[in-house]
């Protein structure tokens, strides 16, 4: 009696997970009990090759498992286009995990975990600051400028008499610069002095997190709880919970500082004080704060910190590299400068973009093989609906798989291979390529785009015009190994530095 019991529960257990709960999906591979597919992602760390073989043997649609939780993946231009552009608010949901929210958010707080109501309101009011903050004009354009600026200065003072240095940790400059502009317009200040060991600190922490944040074992402990307790789950879990709470400790103390001398009569400079002012009006008006609290408000300063610092600081740290690994795509880049700008040793601006096509078709490059999301945030329907013929029920977690569609080789034929002219017409023009879609696509598109494309844009541009970067002399370049997270890393390096407006001018 007990062996036939044994063998019917064997043959429903399997039944259920290689057929039943996938009956209704898209096709996608066999996902094993527990982990689902993360085997074959970790496998393939940072997991393209596994998105891009699964779309091969299984269509432009399919499903694959994150430990219990299946993720329909879209793969395909036009079929992203369809869905999360065209019918966006089908699409806008969040998967919600309670220990995850408990955990790191203290509760359903923040902008980009949340979804409904609170979502809309928050994501709104964050977009009225930031363009109150000048974010897309001329105003926003003078900060960035600020900080570039104050990098090419540290850079230069730190090559010495000759303008030239061996080996530099190039990716210290980028931090400070891209970290003071989002901690300027968070809390008024940039990264300087005594201000600079807990940054770095800070930033150190954050690298960590996100790669933890995006390993299989922490999708695991956070699908199953009671595997942070027993090794190795045990570690990554510690060391999560400690990066959360010093990033916490950060974002409070600021927070702290202001109402210390809040004035709700005054103008906002940053936005904690546009979000205080908010709280104070609701609060005088007697209006629901349930969106408006500090809580929240810790929360959305710990979203727009790290997405206003990671995703640009990681960029570029990718293009210092392919310029490194590609010297005559840099010498082109410099040759283009040099010619718009002559002998002057001006800044470059926005109002240059157009006029230096090559510039900014290597910066798409950048973000397109640099691919820095292989799996992109995960959206959940808020009804049901149809994906290519397939029946997709509400609460479906579907992903917009956009690392897939940026190494399609049917759009970018040799899709590893670094080559800014796929963005130029035969005339050298700017070409309009709308399968590079880095900022993500619908209605949960980046918030900070258009300040990120100006950082982009204006730090490279101006870090070409000044600086030569090359290997170290004596060394092998620097690895072009991804470390696997939530953004895909490289790896920390040092480069040769050499000031090039110092050398033109001595040639001449």
């Amino acid at each position: 009696m007990f062996l036939l019991l044994l063998a019917v529960s064997t043959i429903a257990f399997f039944f259920h997970h290689f057929y039943w709960k996938r009956r209704n999906l898209p096709p996608g591979p066999t996902p094993l009990p527990f982990l689902g597919n993360l085997h074959t992602i970790a496998r393939n760390a940072p997991g393209y090759t596994a998105y891009v073989k699964w779309r091969e043997q299984y269509g432009e649609v399919y499903t694959y498992w994150l430990s219990g939780v299946p993720v329909v993946a879209v793969t395909e231009y036009e079929a992203l286009q369809e869905t999360f552009v065209k019918d966006g608010e089908t699409y806008t949901g969040r998967l919600h995990i309670d220990f995850a929210k408990q955990l790191f958010r203290g509760g359903n707080y923040g902008i980009i975990d949340t979804d409904g109501p609170l979502w809309k309101e928050q994501r709104r009011f964050s977009l009225h600051v930031l363009r109150d903050f000048g974010v897309g004009r001329n105003l926003m354009e003078e900060r960035v400028m600020e900080e570039v600026r104050e990098m090419c200065s540290k850079i230069s003072a730190d090559l010495g008499p000759q303008g030239k240095a061996p080996a530099v940790d190039f990716a210290s400059y980028l931090d400070v610069c891209i970290g003071s502009i989002i901690n300027t317009i968070l809390f008024g200040y940039r990264f300087e002095g005594d201000k600079l060991p807990e940054f770095f600190s800070l930033k150190n922490m954050l690298d960590k997190h996100m790669r933890l944040s995006g390993s299989p074992l922490a999708i695991l402990f956070i699908m199953f709880p009671f595997l942070r307790h027993f090794p190795p789950f045990r570690s990554v879990y510690s060391h999560m919970v400690y990066n959360r709470i010093s990033l916490w400790k950060f974002f409070t103390e600021q927070i702290q500082e202001h109402e210390k001398d809040f004035d709700a009569n005054a103008e906002p400079v940053d936005y904690v004080q546009a979000f205080l002012r908010e709280m104070h009006t609701m609060e005088k008006d007697k209006a629901e704060l349930s969106n408006y609290s500090i809580d929240q408000l810790i929360n959305v300063c710990n979203d727009l910190w790290i997405a206003g610092m990671e995703t640009t600081i990681t960029t570029l740290r990718w293009g210092a590299l392919y310029m490194i690994y590609n010297p005559d795509v840099q010498a082109k880049i410099h040759t283009e400068i040099d010619h718009y700008i002559g002998d002057s040793d001006r800044e470059i601006l926005m109002s240059d973009k157009n006029s230096l096509p090559y510039t900014s078709a290597a910066i798409n490059e950048i973000q397109r093989v640099a691919n820095i999301l292989p799996m992109n945030l995960l959206h959940k329907t808020t009804r049901d609906t149809t994906i290519r013929g397939y029946k997709i029920a509400k609460g479906t977690i579907c992903i917009p798989q956009i690392s897939v569609v940026h190494l399609d080789p049917k759009v970018f034929p040799e899709p590893h291979r670094f080559d800014p002219t796929r963005f130029l017409n035969p005339d050298g023009s700017p070409k309009k390529v709308n399968e590079l879609m880095p900022f993500s696509v619908g209605k949960r598109q980046c918030l900070g785009e258009s300040l990120a494309r100006m950082e982009l844009f204006l730090v490279f541009a101006n870090l070409m015009r000044k600086f030569k970067l090359s290997t170290t002399p004596g060394e092998n370049p620097p690895s072009l190994e991804q470390r696997t997270g939530i953004t895909v890393q490289p790896w920390p390096y040092k480069c040769c530095i050499e000031e090039r407006r110092m050398t033109m001018a001595y040639n001449a």
